[in-house]
């Protein structure tokens, strides 16, 4: 019921711009629908990688930096697809080994997109660039980070 009362005024709509504008109800109806299937192609999600880059620094199994990354990557993919504009930054709370992060995702998924590319991102980062104190993964539609040190991207 509510997809029908959600597009119950483009009938109205097309007869009357179609009057205004000289162009058939057909022309404006085919040209409407068209804009609409764009739109909605236009959201799809695009897990394509675009680069992954490391840090040279690395890190040992026994360090406590690993526990700062765990709970800042953890976190990253937990709270950006819940923040307006799809980006977040934070910091891990462990002032022996402070890590630093940020994520973002493309506008225009759903929240559940983002979710799913931030997912995605993190395995290509570590499967790149594993142990490192530093790493980036650029995706299509997100991107995600983590460093030793505070930064702004």
């Amino acid at each position: 019921m509510g997809i029908v009362l959600r597009w119950a005024f483009l009938p109205k709509l097309i007869e009357e711009h179609s009057i205004k504008m000289g162009i058939s109800s057909e022309i404006a109806a085919t040209s409407i629908v068209w804009l609409c299937l764009w739109s909605v192609a236009d959201s799809v999600l695009n897990t394509n990688i675009t680069a992954v880059l490391c840090n040279v620094g690395g890190y040992t199994s026994g360090d406590p930096f690993a526990v700062s990354l765990s709970y800042v990557v953890e976190e990253l993919e937990r709270e950006t697809p819940s923040q307006k504009n799809y980006d977040y930054y934070n910091i891990s709370p462990y002032p022996n080994a402070f890590a630093y992060g940020h994520a973002a995702c493309n506008l225009n998924l759903t929240t559940s997109d983002c979710k799913t590319c931030l997912g995605v991102a993190k395995t290509a980062m570590f499967n790149g660039c594993p142990k490192r104190i530093g790493a980036r993964s650029v995706l299509h539609d997100c991107t995600i980070r983590y460093e030793q040190y505070p930064f702004d991207d």
